[in-house]
């Protein structure tokens, strides 16, 4: 019997994955993280609550909203200040979720820390390591927000949703009675639930954007734009610009606070560089690889080649361009359904 702290979020995923811990046997303690709010009791924690309740499992609530507001939220706003499109989410599983949770719950006498993801972790006899897979419901792998977790992390990481779908999940949650078996799903950022960016960093930075200069890709000036930050890689709607044909942002200049539009062909690029790679499946190593990779959440992966060309940096070479590749998100890399690593994307060309 294993003793597991189970991260809750309230949600139907995590609530299920404590259940199916629960009746195998394992001995199992919920935990629910005060991460950005300010009242003492959110929803997220009476629902996670009422699950315990059910299963009949202890429940505690963390506060670890310091950790979160050093590690998430100032390195989010840092990096859309230096003109990246950062994704939180795989920076708090990272340093929150497995990070300072594990760590938690290991100085408690845990063995594991189980999580909701759609994803699997295996262990591969021959080299040693654990692996990082994609899970049976392909439709919900979460594989793409994990790939910085470390060899460490993943020994000590259980993910019960790895061979079940979304809809047996929510079977399992009406059985149980759980509050959240028909809740819909959000794809929000959890500390910006209205998708406003700009509005959140302005707040938390305490300054307002500059405008700044929209530019053709060669220079010339097309007109004035709200600051920066406000836009991504890709863009097409609310530029605040007619030009007399779609354009889109091509690539942005924090320094000069400048805007690059052009014709959507410019979006695609064939070599992808990266930085901070992580490999899950091997060590770094210089030899390339053939593999598969995709550059956002919700895309599917390409045939490539990925080169490394230095302590932590590679470039990705593939078959075909990929559009709009945004400085600060991720390039995961696959083997089949093997996750063999990431990094982080700092330009295409």
């Amino acid at each position: 019997m294993k003793k597991i702290q189970m991260a809750m979020s309230g949600g139907v995923d995590s609530s299920v994955a404590a259940a199916l811990l629960k009746e195998q046997g394992h001995n199992i303690k919920g935990a629910t993280l005060r991460l950005y709010e300010t009242d003492k009791i959110s929803p997220e924690v009476f629902a996670a609550k009422q699950v315990c309740d059910v299963l009949n499992i202890e429940h505690d609530v963390y506060d670890m909203r310091e950790e979160f507001r050093r590690e998430v939220i100032c390195r989010f706003s840092d990096e859309y200040s230096l003109g990246l499109t950062p994704n939180p989410c795989i920076e708090c599983n990272k340093y929150i979720k497995f990070g300072a949770l594990l760590e938690k719950a290991l100085d408690n006498g845990c063995d594991y820390v189980a999580t909701g993801h759609y994803s699997r972790i295996e262990f591969d006899g021959p080299s040693g390591r654990y692996l990082l897979c994609r899970p049976d419901d392909r439709k919900k792998d979460q594989t793409y927000v994990l790939w910085q977790l470390s060899q460490h992390q993943l020994s000590h990481i259980l993910m019960p949703l790895s061979s079940i779908t979304k809809d047996e999940v929510r079977g399992i949650a009406e059985k149980y009675g759980f509050i959240s078996a028909r809740s819909k799903e959000s794809q929000d950022i959890c500390f910006v639930p209205d998708k406003d960016y700009a509005a959140f960093l302005q707040n938390f930075e305490g300054t307002l954007f500059p405008k700044g200069n929209y530019t053709d890709i060669y220079g010339n000036i097309l007109g004035q734009h709200l600051g920066h930050q406000r836009y991504t890689i890709g863009q097409r709607k609310g530029l605040g610009i007619a030009l007399g044909k779609p354009q889109f942002v091509i690539s942005k200049n924090p320094e000069t606070n400048e805007v690059v539009l052009g014709d959507e062909e410019h979006l695609f690029k064939k070599r992808i560089y990266l930085k901070d790679v992580n490999m899950i499946a091997q060590e770094n190593r210089g030899r390339d690889i053939l593999c598969t990779a995709k550059l956002r959440y919700s895309a599917n992966d390409d045939k490539c080649r990925l080169c490394f060309i230095g302590d932590g940096e590679a470039v990705l070479e593939f078959e075909k361009p990929q559009r709009a590749a945004a400085a600060g998100q991720s390039a995961v890399f696959y083997d089949r359904d093997i996750v063999l690593g990431g990094g982080k994307i700092v330009r295409g060309e």
